[in-house]
């Protein structure tokens, strides 16, 4: 029997946010391969989700910030057509096809989707945070709610993981910011608080890895292995092939913090990347010996670094 329209669609969607996340989420990308296809699948839809939304906000094409009132409603727009798909159970669109199926069949809160919604509504009217707690607000239904979407995908063992996949969704968003810190400045948006930028004597704008950026960005950079560290405590929660899953993409993601170090916290003149061909590695040693070693080594402590750390955000 030949499939129905609503299946090529379907098809076509999941194919299409698989492009999306090789194309601009490869460390996703390479995670996601440790799953079976089903999973692996959803993994990509919500990853597309969320890039679709972002390109709503920000020009894809100019990487510059999208005109507040024109993105503000096509972003009603989208938010409102997701809405209705979501409750009729499917799209005309090949994508939110398979957004909606995703979201369906994993059985994810909606309400997950309404706080990522809400976040990136502030990307059009707020550019600076004032303390931690501030920007944790925003990064909350930006990057702790993508963690609680993608935990019914990787079925944890233990509804206990819930705080640790929220803190790894912090991880990965502080270690973007961290990264991006001189694309986010053209911007005209800053992603570190301003109580941090206040107690280093960092004026961003300077656009130079001077000794109080560095002690700025070694600080941020506690703070985010502590988000790890958190996290990591959730991954031996999840079935062996979701562990793999979360170890490879964590481990490749707090590399570019390593980076960043190497090249002495100088973010300004090269942008910290790991590349392709050392994902593709990590994630095959993953893949056969499991996330332990990998991670050992990602936690190991460097010269200078105490033993453990703490945060002020969980």
């Amino acid at each position: 029997m030949s499939p129905s329209g609503d299946e090529l669609r379907l098809r076509e969607g999941y194919r299409r946010c698989a492009s999306l996340t090789r194309r601009y989420g490869t460390t996703y990308f390479w995670g996601a391969a440790m799953l079976p296809r089903p999973q692996r699948k959803h993994v990509y839809a919500v990853y597309a989700l969320c890039r679709l939304a972002d390109d709503i906000v920000d020009d894809p094409q100019t990487g510059t910030v999208a005109d507040p009132v024109a993105a503000g409603a096509r972003l009603h727009d989208f938010v409102e057509r997701f809405g209705r798909d979501l409750a009729a159970g499917g799209s005309e669109d090949p994508v939110l096809s398979a957004v909606v199926h995703t979201a369906r069949t994993a059985e994810i809160d909606p309400e997950c989707f309404d706080r990522f919604f809400a976040a990136m509504a502030m990307d059009l009217t707020q550019s600076t945070y004032p303390t931690w707690g501030d920007l944790l607000g925003y990064m909350e239904g930006s990057a702790a709610v993508i963690g609680e979407m993608m935990l019914p995908v990787l079925q944890p063992l233990d509804p206990a993981a819930k705080a640790p996949a929220r803190s790894l969704g912090l991880a990965f968003q502080l270690t973007n910011f961290l990264r991006d810190i001189r694309e986010d400045l053209d911007r005209g948006r800053t992603y570190v608080p301003q109580e941090d930028l206040d107690a280093f004597g960092v004026d961003l704008r300077v656009r130079r890895p001077t000794p109080e950026f560095k002690a700025l960005m070694a600080h941020e950079i506690e703070r985010n292995r502590a988000l790890y560290a958190f996290a990591d405590t959730g991954i031996a929660m999840l079935p062996a092939r979701s562990a793999r899953c979360v170890g490879a993409a964590r481990v490749l993601y707090a590399r570019i913090l390593d980076r960043i170090e190497a090249a002495e916290m100088n973010i300004w003149t090269r942008r910290a990347r790991v590349p392709t061909v050392r994902k593709a590695a990590t994630a095959a040693a993953i893949m056969i010996a499991g996330p332990g070693r990998q991670l050992a080594k990602a936690t190991r402590p460097r010269q200078g670094e105490p033993q453990s750390v703490t945060s002020d955000s969980h």
